[in-house]
């Protein structure tokens, strides 16, 4: 089993930058995608961005050129760099992994992580 523990949302500006860390323990070698998602109030929990562990990367169309993803396989962590963050950019950010358990594919939550931007 993977456990997520999420660390890095907060307060930011409009314009400004945050960056969030997911770290990953237990199981970590069998760890096939790491990724973040994100949910506002009264809205569905949408995908932000991913990265397998080939370091194949994915992003939203609203993010792509301003957040970055990336992995520390070190370290069992994945990062999202978020740049010139706007005001939709609010939400609760939820670190995501799939992987093998098994003959299965299992998917892990973190507890989520809130990040405010404000004008």
């Amino acid at each position: 089993q993977v456990q997520l523990v999420e660390s890095g949302g907060g307060l930011a500006q409009v314009g400004g930058s945050l960056r969030l860390s997911c770290a990953a323990s237990g199981s970590a070698f069998s760890i096939l995608i790491m990724g973040w998602y994100r949910q506002a109030p009264g809205k569905q929990r949408d995908m932000v961005a991913t990265i397998t562990t080939g370091d194949s990367t994915n992003y939203a169309d609203s993010v792509k050129g301003r957040f970055t993803i990336s992995r520390d396989y070190a370290k069992n962590t994945v990062y999202l760099q978020m740049n010139i963050l706007k005001p939709e950019d609010t939400a609760v950010y939820y670190c995501y992994v799939t992987y093998r358990r098994g003959a299965s594919n299992v998917s892990s939550w973190g507890q989520g992580t809130q990040v405010t931007v404000s004008s």
